[in-house]
């Protein structure tokens, strides 16, 4: 059974592992491939990882505005490749991949990870999106949280299902100490670095990351020592800047830009943090975990799905600076407590967020979508 990933991705992040990894782990019959529309040229990224793990990848020549030759091309890819599946990811393959799979007669499967709000466009996007799901054949939702969310947007329970991210535990195995090297590298060489908080994620509002800064300057306070390192991009990052400096705490809070070697660094932290208003399940958290890292953050969405509270981690309300820097505190003061968090999460993750148990409830899905699509 063939299965098409259709996605719209600008670089390989956390949805991108999800959808190579559940590549990796579909047991035989099942093959996969990637299909992305062009973004511009940007998608290439995403292609290149998707060819180094040996599977095709094919990149669309049409683009919207061109709904109707995009449309017509996509439904040609999947007639000559005999997809059985159309998996989709984003507002835009989630619209018009639900347009070519009905031209072809398979199963649209659209998997929701959560709406950001992040600005009215998007705002727009995710409303259409919301709207979209209603007529696909399934949606699968990341975690409880955003369930909830797509229920609430029109999609019956019939017609959706709860497969959660997974953790790539193999990735966290054997730590390369240059890391952490270079993570004491963002720091000036005369300051000596005691602990290392680390955070990731897109530079835009419904992440909290503002909400982080004000955090860093009441522990570096009380740890004059501690230092921060927020790997990521987005339209937030001059405001963010600006704030650093105008609290002078710029010395012990690095901002390097994205990377694609987050889980290079993540066992050299030494706490993990979300200051998240929004999320679906979030992946820094499960692969934190993963590497045996204690995690601080927001109960929101599917967070507490992933980090349970005084086992795992540490969840606190969103929005407040103050409670944040009072976990962080406490975790940084407690080395014992560090380690019984962190190991209790990576147990955790071997228990309930392997790729191998979600690649499973994938399987069992796509085998009934195309027996009920065959019965009709």
């Amino acid at each position: 059974m063939h299965v098409v990933h259709l996605t719209a991705s600008t670089f390989f992040g956390g949805p991108e592992r999800q959808m190579l990894g559940l590549g990796q782990h579909l047991p035989p019959p099942f093959t996969s491939s990637y299909v992305s529309f062009p973004e511009g040229g940007r998608c290439s990224g995403f292609l290149e990882k998707v060819r180094e793990a040996g599977f095709p990848a094919t990149q669309l020549t049409a683009d919207t505005p061109q709904v109707s030759t995009a449309v017509a091309e996509l439904a040609d890819y999947l007639r000559a490749t005999r997809a059985a599946v159309l998996v989709c990811h984003t507002f835009k393959p989630n619209v018009l991949g639900r347009m070519a799979a009905r031209r072809v007669g398979i199963p649209c499967v659209v998997v929701s990870r959560g709406w950001t709000w992040e600005n009215l466009k998007v705002r727009v996007y995710e409303a259409l999106d919301r709207v979209n799901l209603r007529f696909v054949d399934h949606v699968v939702a990341v975690s409880e949280g955003q369930a909830v969310r797509v229920r609430k947007a029109g999609v019956p329970s019939t017609r959706m299902s709860v497969i959660r991210n997974a953790a790539r535990l193999g990735a966290f195995a054997s730590p390369d100490a240059a890391y952490l090297t270079r993570l004491r590298s963002f720091f000036p060489d005369d300051t000596a670095v005691s602990h290392i908080v680390l955070a990731a994620g897109r530079l835009s509002p419904e992440k909290g990351f503002n909400v982080l800064v004000e955090s860093a300057a009441t522990v570096l306070k009380q740890n004059p020592t501690a230092a921060f390192v927020l790997f990521g991009e987005g339209a937030e990052r001059a405001k963010m800047e600006a704030r650093v400096r105008e609290l002078g705490i710029g010395w012990r809070f690095a901002m390097p830009g994205f990377t694609e070697n987050l889980d290079k660094f993540l066992p050299w932290a030494d706490v993990a943090v979300l200051p998240s208003f929004t999320e679906g399940l979030p992946n820094v958290a499960l692969e934190s975990s993963a590497a045996g890292v204690p995690v601080v953050a927001t109960a929101v969405g599917g967070t507490p799905e992933v980090v349970a509270d005084g086992v795992s981690g540490l969840l606190v309300p969103s929005g407040q600076p103050g409670r944040i820097a009072e976990a962080l505190n406490r975790l940084l003061a407690d080395e014992g407590l560090r380690s019984q968090l962190g190991t209790a999460g990576r147990e955790r993750m071997l228990a309930e967020f392997t790729f191998e148990a979600q690649a499973a409830k994938y399987a069992e899905l796509f085998e009934r979508l195309t027996r009920q699509r065959r019965a009709k």
